[in-house]
């Protein structure tokens, strides 16, 4: 009992579970719900669900979605919105295709080109937001209209671009290389299991420098006990994902480079002024002004990262299809949207987190999967993602009320 008593001592405090639970009560509830439906699934669909071929599918078609969740996080959390994000990645993935298909551009001169677009595109719609107030809802649906019209016109004549480039088509579909070590655990993926057991100890030494330094600073840390069952949890969890994965072809560069846009901008957000800038501006934007933050500066900084993701959504879409096509990116900003407000970001601004939004698109896209393995009619699968949808948003705002 005394671990969950709040005790003060000369280097910091500690935190009850309650206490933790309560600050944290968006994310745990995800993750919470995360476990039923895939619990539920794997039952539903007699544990077809959690196999690893299905988990390392789930993930591939996650990532085009979850990189263009973490910049709807940014774009939600300085109170705005943007409704072009899908049919930029459209017209961006479309451009890549016919640079490499028709002009015969390199990959490598492709894929920066498409992304320094990407982020012209993204600043060029903040342009009204930040210097003449014009509502993002308005802007982004007006550049939205922009890009799809685009994407019609560099298509037109052709329909379905077929890509043809092995490295390009790599990106969406192909694995990490594993490597020989004979006789040990035939059949699953080595370099996985490696790639795991070093996230494991990473998370390990990560959490007990952070609790050394919030200790330090005399901030609120959670007590022994509870902080060890956290790192088993965490561990048993990292432990379980890269075995899953060991079982099918291991780990996709889909989520290699989805990994990579956590880790930058969870580091961005959490350890660096322009994160710190860009959540005073969501919490008020008036008090960010008057002191010394620019809000038409984080403004179009956050709007050029929504693009660069943007573009970089286009080309894992383009490159697990092997072709670019009129109704690439239908539908994408729905549900990056979703996925940031099922993940706990705020619509009032100001609240929200990468990892967070990670979670949500993977809520979204379990559910998507788990209902097509049990054969659910695709009109009963939108009646049912709305009605998540709805519920993470009255749940955020109840928190916050009783906060």
């Amino acid at each position: 009992m005394e671990s969950l008593k709040q005790t003060k001592s000369e280097t910091g405090q500690t935190e009850s579970f309650l206490d933790i639970l309560k600050a944290n009560i968006g994310q745990y509830f995800m993750f919470i719900a995360l476990v039923v439906i895939m619990i539920f699934f794997t039952i539903t669909t007699d544990g077809v669900f959690i196999s690893s071929r299905n988990i390392s599918n789930l993930i591939n078609q996650m990532g085009y979605i979850a990189v263009l969740a973490v910049g709807m996080t940014l774009i939600i959390v300085i109170r705005h919105i943007d409704l072009s994000v899908g049919y930029l990645a459209g017209f961006l993935g479309a451009f890549s295709a016919i640079a490499m298909t028709f002009w015969g551009w390199p990959v490598y001169a492709v894929i920066p080109a498409v992304m320094i677009m990407g982020i012209l595109a993204g600043m060029l719609t903040a342009t009204p937001v930040a210097k003449l107030g014009v509502p993002a809802f308005v802007s982004t649906m007006a550049a939205g209209l922009i890009f799809r019209g685009a994407l019609l016109l560099v298509t037109m004549g052709t329909g379905t671009i077929i890509i043809n480039d092995q490295v390009f088509v790599a990106i969406g579909n192909d694995y990490i290389p594993d490597i020989n070590l004979e006789g040990f655990l035939p059949g699953r993926h080595k370099l996985t299991l490696i790639i795991g057991l070093i996230g494991i100890i990473f998370s390990i030494f990560s959490a007990i420098r952070s609790r050394r330094t919030k200790k330090s600073y005399n901030f609120q840390v959670p007590s022994f006990g509870l902080f060890v069952a956290q790192l088993v949890l965490i561990s048993a969890l990292i432990g379980y994902v890269a075995w899953i994965l060991s079982g099918y072809n291991g780990i996709s560069w889909s989520l290699v480079i989805l990994l990579l846009v956590v880790g930058v901008f969870q580091f961005i957000t959490t350890k660096t002024p322009l994160g710190r800038h860009i959540y005073a501006v969501g919490g008020n934007p008036e008090a960010a002004e008057l002191s010394g933050i620019s809000v038409s500066k984080i403004t179009y900084i956050v709007f050029g990262a929504m693009g660069f993701l943007s573009s970089l959504s286009g080309i894992m879409y383009a490159s697990r299809l092997h072709s670019a096509t009129t109704t690439a990116g239908l539908g994408f900003e729905t549900d990056a949207i979703a996925a940031a407000f099922v993940g706990g970001v705020s619509a009032a601004g100001g609240v929200g987190t990468i990892t967070g939004s990670i979670i949500g698109a993977l809520v979204m896209m379990s559910l998507q999967s788990g209902m097509n393995l049990m054969g659910i009619d695709i009109s009963v699968q939108y009646i049912v993602r709305g009605a998540v949808l709805v519920l993470a948003v009255v749940f955020d705002r109840i928190t916050r009320r009783n906060q």
